[in-house]
């Protein structure tokens, strides 16, 4: 595959948008003249490299779906579902926003029964293990369908798990302001989905898969083994009340009742 195609778009998205990068850097640097203690803290900045690494892989997916099933003849194979024939890759959108929505609400109600991390911990695994399976069976119709659906269904949780585990860290009283500086990740991964144009161009979407699988991995381990251990001993050194916080990888929910206080006050 000539790869000068995928590396011209790479160019353009980067000459076009350099400039969300100079709006992101001073968002940032407004934020942290406004001394929010959160942006202070080890914690915060391990949640938002999570975020970036979910966040480019989910982005990278619905950038490169397209492209992808046109590279491997799909895009226009057609497809009956529920007494409808669609392209394939029509199809498999429809079916991807669906999936991406449902599992705001069904990982924000997990997450509640087994624990933020220990929720992030499946799901990002799972992604890892759908790009995988998109990356080595995806070139059967049906396959494609499914994993691609998979991918959409494990990567659009960060929407629903990340401002929730934020509020519980962080407290509810400034839970939008620190959510919106969170969020801000979402932005930072869009500025390196180009990062697949060029992976593609070198090594073939098999090195895309690679690539984003492990990163989806190496985000559901940290968040199980790194962010848990670092959230509860944070939470328990600013003098947090006993049991509002359930230990990560106890297997117990992570409720966090309000705080009286925001950090930072």
């Amino acid at each position: 595959m000539d790869g000068t195609p995928q590396q011209a778009r790479a160019s353009a998205f980067w000459a076009n948008r350099w400039w969300q990068l100079v709006i992101g850097m001073v968002c940032m640097a407004l934020v942290a003249n406004l001394q929010y203690e959160m942006i202070k803290t080890p914690v915060f900045w391990v949640i938002y490299v999570s975020f970036v690494a979910v966040a480019t892989d989910g982005l990278m997916a619905t950038a490169q779906i397209g492209p992808i099933a046109k590279d491997w003849g799909l895009a226009r194979i057609p497809m009956t579902l529920f007494g409808m024939t669609l392209p394939l890759l029509t199809a498999t959108l429809s079916i991807d926003n669906v999936c991406n929505g449902f599992t705001r609400p069904l990982c924000g109600f997990i997450s509640y029964k087994i624990g933020r991390e220990n929720t992030m911990f499946i799901i990002f695994i799972g992604e890892g293990l759908a790009l995988l399976g998109l990356m080595q069976y995806g070139t059967n119709p049906y396959a494609f369908m499914t994993f691609a659906a998979l991918i959409f269904l494990f990567w659009g949780e960060i929407f629903s798990i990340f401002p929730a585990i934020c509020a519980d860290t962080f407290g509810s009283k400034y839970a939008a302001a620190n959510a919106g500086t969170l969020y801000t990740a979402k932005g930072t991964a869009s500025l390196l989905v180009p990062l697949a144009s060029v992976l593609s161009a070198t090594g073939g979407w098999s090195l895309v898969f690679i690539v984003s699988a492990i990163v989806a991995v190496a985000a559901g381990i940290s968040a199980k083994f790194i962010l848990g251990p670092m959230r509860s001993r944070w939470i328990e050194t600013h003098n947090q009340p006993q049991g509002v916080l359930a230990t990560a990888g106890n297997g117990n929910a992570s409720r966090l009742g309000r705080w009286p206080e925001q950090t930072g006050e």
